[in-house]
């Protein structure tokens, strides 16, 4: 019988886009703050979220350059395991908690799309870029301190998305709280059975769950954040109308598990 975690399953399991987890991830972050209308941010919200009136219209527009590893070495399959990310993240509420929510992301790699939807994230591909840091010393490479700059880009469909850049300022001692929201997804599945279109056949609100977190080598400063508008695309409704500090810092964690609220 064909068998495996996902499609495509296959006689000896091995042939399905994503493995089962844990899932291990190491990456290199560049996030902007920034406030847009919260009119429009809340229109956004699925139902049990609602948005946050301590910090109505703040999110986070963060550009990841991730690496990859399940339970094989896949690290060492480079073309498989690399992959770059942009995501927003919008504060609210669930209940009396104050959450992230993620109403959209984009990826670079067939599998992290897949991931992505099991875990509730609304991943769509992309081109995504940002700059790197290197340990050779040199005009190409920004170093991690005062006055060192960084930009990223995202585009789609030959479409260019959103841009951020940030100048480094002071190191930072817990970046942990720039990041301390949970963030909550939501798993949607339609169904294309006639007459059964509007009935999906999985709803449910999520809370991320990422293992043994890791933040290190942050650095904050001055964010500059852009969206442009794109064709089939609603992420210029939240065009920033200011933006706050802009964080560059790396990041590791483990996706094992997810809670169903």
């Amino acid at each position: 019988m064909p068998k495996g975690y996902s499609l495509p399953l296959s006689p000896r399991g091995t042939a399905g886009l994503v493995e089962p987890p844990p899932w291990h991830y190491a990456g290199d972050l560049l996030a902007v703050e920034f406030w847009t209308d919260p009119t429009e941010a809340a229109a956004t919200l699925p139902p049990a979220l609602t948005i946050d009136p301590e910090t109505a219209g703040r999110g986070l527009a963060l550009f990841i350059d991730w690496q990859y590893a399940g339970r094989h070495v896949d690290q060492l399959q480079p073309a498989r395991s690399q992959y770059r990310e942009f995501m927003v993240l919008l504060d609210a509420r669930h209940g009396q908690r104050a959450v992230a929510w993620c109403p959209y992301i984009y990826v670079d790699n067939d599998a992290a799309l897949a991931r992505g939807w099991i875990q509730g994230f609304p991943k769509k591909m992309a081109d995504v870029h940002q700059t790197r840091v290197f340990a050779a010393p040199g005009p190409a490479a920004p170093r991690l301190s005062p006055g060192g700059r960084f930009a990223a880009d995202a585009s789609v469909a030959g479409h260019h998305l959103a841009r951020a850049e940030v100048t480094l300022r002071t190191p930072v001692t817990e970046p942990e709280r720039l990041l301390a929201r949970p963030t909550v997804n939501r798993r949607y599945f339609p169904q294309l059975a006639a007459g059964r279109h509007d009935v999906p056949a999985v709803d449910e609100l999520v809370l991320a769950v990422f293992d043994d977190l890791h933040l290190v080598d942050a650095w904050a400063g001055e964010g500059q954040l852009d969206f442009f508008t794109v064709p089939h695309e609603e992420l210029a409704a939240l065009a920033p109308v200011r933006t706050g500090l802009g964080l560059r810092a790396s990041l590791s964690y483990t996706v094992n598990d997810l809670i169903t609220l």
